[in-house]
């Protein structure tokens, strides 16, 4: 059996035998011990942890006697091993460094302890600060939510009371825009009439189709009734889009009362909300995304606009209500005054159309003899002008035989110079002439159509008489009555 590594102080080991080294070398100074302590290891050892170097050598068990040359067993101890560095392994720590060394860790463990106690303490401190300072962050968040709610709700009931009055007004509006659009429709009747009475003094012919007295009363009861029915109707248009901005403003109403209740709902659901709660869960990163578009002061602000809003609609719902009572009674007395002067219109000018018969008949006779006299001067200028053109064929017709004298013979003489003027002269006269036979043609034919527009007028003035006395004066019976007019039908 081999023992390695054994111990010299072991009880079961012989006397030391002496070494190379006299005494012990002096012991050096002592480390500086941290409060980690690390044992000090030989250089070139396997196992830190292990106290046996792995450096020994190993002894034979047998042994020779020294006197008799042979082999001997010792019966009484077991043989010693030693290690090779034997001044090494008793260099390793002094007692003072093993003092030093506990003496640390019990201070160090004791430090440990003090500290983890007054942690201990500080903690329990700082959870019953904490947990009282989330008891009332929660309480005021719980306040928050109470208060956000009842604000909710005044302006919920702000909100709804506007818009009941707006849909009244908006129910109002519509009433007071069909009635607009039936007596739109009613004056109809009157403004067709009139324009037959136009067409039917249209078909005059000539001089009978004068700008009279009645014709403007007509046309003046035409625009008046056309400008009655555009009032009504620019002012149901008027309405229309006050309807519609109407509507909007209850859109807006009725938008931010939606948004005020899911907001209700919410904060509501969130007010209920408590720690034991089941729908409660973790959104990390919550708090750091901002979503929010207004502040209570914003937020106080859009509400009260739309209010304001909605009662500045209402405001102008009730001035067009009021401006279209005021119209209905304006436009329908002045139709009924123009309707009366067209009437007395007619019955002047059906007077006055028989007395201008026999002044036509007189310029009409004047106007054939004016024909008669003219037709003379016709024939007379084309005479003239005929005559001239053998004068003027005879001086052209020397002027070319004299462009055909030789050399210095072709000389501009006196008969040249009669010659060219001769020319010049009668070609003048016979402008002369040309221009005045169509200045008198053109009189001939302007006494011509004046005759032909007093034939044409003598002829009509019985068809024009049958048109105002017959046919116009039997339409204009009746009238719309005042009701009808003002949209009650």
């Amino acid at each position: 059996m081999q023992f390695l590594g054994t111990t010299q102080t072991a009880s079961y080991c012989g006397p030391r035998k002496a070494s190379g080294f006299g005494v012990l070398p002096p012991a050096v100074q002592a480390p500086v011990v941290q409060e980690c302590y690390q044992p000090y290891y030989l250089p070139g050892y396997r196992y830190l942890n292990s106290w046996r170097p792995s450096l020994l050598c190993k002894v034979s068990d047998v042994q020779t006697c020294p006197d008799e040359g042979t082999t001997c067993r010792s019966p009484l101890r077991p043989p010693t091993i030693l290690p090779v560095l034997h001044s090494t392994l008793f260099c390793r720590h002094s007692p003072r460094d093993w003092d030093q060394t506990n003496q640390l860790q019990i201070g160090g463990a004791e430090a440990s302890r003090l500290w983890a106690g007054r942690l201990m303490g500080d903690s329990m401190r700082l959870m019953q600060d904490k947990d009282q300072l989330t008891r009332q962050m929660q309480e005021g968040t719980c306040r928050n939510l109470g208060q956000r709610l009842s604000d909710i709700n005044f302006w919920k009931s702000e909100l709804s009371y506007e818009l009941e009055r707006l849909l009244n007004e908006n129910h109002g509006m519509e009433k007071v825009k069909r009635r607009l659009e039936c007596a739109a429709e009613e004056v109809n009747c009157p403004l067709q009439v009139a324009l037959e009475c136009l067409y039917h003094r249209e078909k005059r012919i000539g001089i009978d189709l004068v700008h009279d007295n009645v014709e403007k009363n007509l046309i003046r009861e035409v625009d008046l009734l056309k400008c009655c029915q555009d009032q009504m109707r620019k002012l149901a248009q008027r309405i229309d889009i006050q309807m519609r901005d109407n509507r909007d403003s209850q859109h807006a109403l009725e938008r931010d009362l939606e948004d005020k209740s899911r907001a209700q709902f919410i904060d509501e659901k969130c007010f209920n909300l408590r720690n034991t709660s089941d729908c409660i869960s973790f959104f990390h990163g919550v708090e750091k995304v901002d979503g929010t578009i207004s502040v209570p002061e914003t937020w106080t602000k859009f509400s009260n606009d739309n209010i304001r809003h909605s009662q500045n609609m209402r405001a102008n719902s009730i001035r067009l209500r009021e401006e279209a009572e005021s119209l209905f009674e304006t436009l329908s007395d002045q139709m009924w005054e123009q309707f009366t002067n067209t009437n007395l219109a007619f019955n002047a000018r059906v007077s006055e159309v028989t007395d201008v018969k026999n002044k036509l008949q007189t310029q009409l006779a004047k106007t054939l003899q004016e024909i008669f006299q003219a037709e003379n001067t016709i024939m007379l200028l084309e005479r003239a002008i005929a005559a001239k053109e053998c004068p003027l064929k005879v001086a052209q017709t020397r002027l070319e035989c004299r462009t055909r004298r030789p050399n210095v013979e072709l000389c501009r003489d006196i008969p040249h110079f009669k010659l060219v003027n001769e020319v010049f002269t009668i070609d003048d006269t016979l402008q002369t002439l040309k221009l005045r036979l169509r200045e008198t043609q053109d009189t001939l034919q302007l006494l011509v159509m004046t005759k032909c527009r007093l034939e044409h007028e003598l002829a009509i003035k019985a068809n024009t008489l049958c048109i105002d006395k017959e046919k116009c004066m039997g339409m204009r019976k009746t009238f719309p009555c005042t009701p009808r007019l003002v949209g009650h039908t």
